[in-house]
């Protein structure tokens, strides 16, 4: 009986890179894991609120391919993206993957290999600063306010995992359903990372997978902004998981 992997790509005004990524992904999948029975794969853009052609080439790519789908919500944020691509998918394995492919496709067979060689695994953690990851192309302070991040979040809800931020993670369809349903309806990046932090302290089984991942110096991430939303956040789940602890 086969089983599918679904990749979700969240997507806002991505004109100039959707069809590059759609396309190189789908390439992969059909050149090296199309005989990886038992899995099927889909590939699903989550566009959250695009005003450019991104609307346009995602239809165009889903009438050239059949493995492709495309869904459309007025939300702007990872969080919303994730929580809508989830919500009418079947797929046994629910993954989410930045459009720029910063992390190397080829990590994809690692995803399956880890799947296949485990039926208890529910999380695959993609990890830039493992030890045995390469990260190539980042900018100093950008990968100073990453680790930063990841020591905020060590410190204050006791993060494991060597990396919560990469845009890599693939969940079992049961574990991430039932972590959505006790997170916060966050809308923005944060909302990935406290599906991690909410699984850790489940003490689900997660693979901390160290990948090759390259800076695409085309972000339309907001630094200074975006820092400040996972700080607030940081607080408000510090407070939450501490109110919980002590009403055990």
């Amino acid at each position: 009986m086969s089983k599918t992997i679904e990749i979700l790509f969240p997507v806002l005004n991505e004109e100039n890179r959707l069809e590059k990524g759609i396309v190189t992904t789908w390439h992969y999948i059909e050149d090296q894991l199309s005989s990886y029975s038992p899995w099927d794969f889909r590939i699903t853009i989550v566009d959250n609120g695009s005003t450019d052609k991104t609307p346009d080439i995602a239809r165009n790519l889903c009438q050239q391919y059949s493995s492709v789908s495309y869904i459309q919500i007025s939300e702007r944020g990872v969080g919303a993206a994730f929580r809508a691509g989830l919500a009418p998918s079947t797929a046994d394995i629910i993954g989410y993957m930045d459009i720029d492919l910063s992390t190397d496709i080829k990590h994809l067979k690692d995803v399956v290999d880890a799947f296949n060689q485990s039926s208890t695994l529910d999380l695959v953690n993609g990890s830039r600063l493992h030890k045995s990851a390469k990260m190539a192309g980042r900018k100093w302070y950008r990968n100073l306010s990453t680790r930063g991040l990841v020591l905020v979040l060590k410190w204050t809800l006791h993060l494991k995992a060597s990396d919560a931020i990469c845009g890599f993670k693939f969940f079992k369809r049961d574990t991430v359903t039932l972590l959505c349903n006790e997170a916060t309806h966050e809308d923005g990046w944060f909302y990935i990372i406290e599906l991690l932090l909410r699984a850790e302290r489940r003490q689900c089984h997660i693979l901390e997978l160290p990948v090759n991942w390259e800076d695409e110096h085309q972000t339309k991430v907001h630094f200074f902004k975006l820092v400040g939303n996972y700080m607030k956040h940081i607080v408000r789940l510090f407070w939450t998981f501490r109110f919980k602890s002590r009403r055990r």
